[in-house]
């Protein structure tokens, strides 16, 4: 199974210019805690998280509004292809620890993005379960799914 088969096409982005306050917003208002960063070209220049912000405005005692993305973003973010194989991006998310990653194409474009939930949540056959003491991987992954959605 390839990256592409199973990644999210749909994705909110920022760019460099975009300030720390909306970045901030784009992220609440739609439930993320990282967004990639885009130049006004579209080229992928890396991922602002909810910890970048938070860290950034408590280390320069400056308002969100007057700080931009591009100040705080990294550049060393891990990526993928959509042609990778799944067990490739997996490998590469357990070894940094992250949940997800973005998905580039060779002019460095964003295609996507590809998470643990996306492989783990939505390509398992959940309708196994086994009946007594023992407990079925879809049982697991159902329990997974409901505490992520109360997350905070």
């Amino acid at each position: 199974m390839t990256v592409k088969e199973v990644m999210t096409p749909e994705v909110t982005t920022c760019h460099l210019d975009t300030n720390l306050a909306a970045a901030s917003a784009l992220l609440w208002e739609n439930d993320l805690r990282a967004v990639p960063v885009l130049t006004s070209t579209g080229e992928f220049v890396g991922v602002l998280t909810d910890r970048d912000i938070c860290i950034a405005l408590g280390t320069r005692n400056v308002r969100a509004s007057e700080l931009t993305a591009g100040e705080v973003v990294s550049g060393g973010a891990l990526v993928c292809s959509s042609s990778d194989d799944i067990g490739v991006a997996l490998q590469l998310m357990r070894d940094a620890k992250v949940r997800q990653l973005p998905v580039l194409n060779s002019d460095r474009r964003l295609e996507g993005l590809v998470s643990i939930g996306d492989v783990s949540i939505g390509h398992v056959d959940l309708s196994q379960s086994r009946d007594g003491d023992v407990v079925s991987l879809g049982d697991v992954l159902r329990a997974v799914q409901a505490s992520q959605s109360i997350a905070a």
